[in-house]
């Protein structure tokens, strides 16, 4: 357990126990590291600081979920990617009038593989066997509902790069689905 780790945990059961100041130095500690997860993650998302939030208050409505004797940081990222995997998905919804558009003109396979990756997104287990630029974009491509173009550019790559990570993580998701 990291310095960080002890740190939050301690502040936790602290807060718990009733001491709000150490529950404002734990939320403000947290939120300044979730930005920088998402950040890694997803770029400069516009609506990140909303992720931050809604992170922060799903972490304490979770509060009383947390175990001492267990790691704090996984704890905590786990709350966080489930958060931001809902924010992206509720964005696309939007985005689409309330619809999410899919391609028609894809081959079955491939079609029920993306419709099976993308119920199963918010699976830790999934992304185990997921390189983390594949990872990137199968959340921007399929679950954001970004196009390749405006993926690449969040990414800082070229469109055709784009379209091969995509390519590639479908690749290594029917790969890892294989082997379950």
């Amino acid at each position: 357990m990291t310095d960080d780790e002890r740190q939050w945990s301690e502040w936790i059961q602290q807060a718990r126990n009733g001491d709000e100041s150490s529950y404002r130095q734990l939320l403000e500690s947290l939120g300044e590291v979730i930005e920088r997860y998402l950040r890694r993650r997803f770029g400069a998302l516009d609506f990140l600081e909303d992720i931050v939030q809604e992170s922060l208050l799903a972490i304490h409505q979770a509060r009383h979920t947390y175990t001492p004797d267990r790691p704090f940081r996984p704890w905590m990222l786990a709350i966080v990617r489930y958060k931001a995997i809902d924010m992206l998905r509720k964005r696309n919804v939007r985005q689409h009038g309330g619809w999410v558009e899919k391609e028609t003109n894809r081959p079955s396979e491939q079609h029920s593989l993306e419709d099976s990756a993308e119920a199963l997104l918010e699976s830790e287990q999934l992304f185990q066997g997921i390189k983390p630029a594949s990872r990137e974009a199968l959340i921007l491509t399929k679950v954001a509902g970004l196009s390749n173009l405006e993926a690449a550019e969040r990414l800082g790559v070229s469109e055709a790069a784009m379209k091969v990570r995509v390519h590639r993580a479908l690749k290594e998701l029917r790969n890892h689905l294989k082997l379950q």
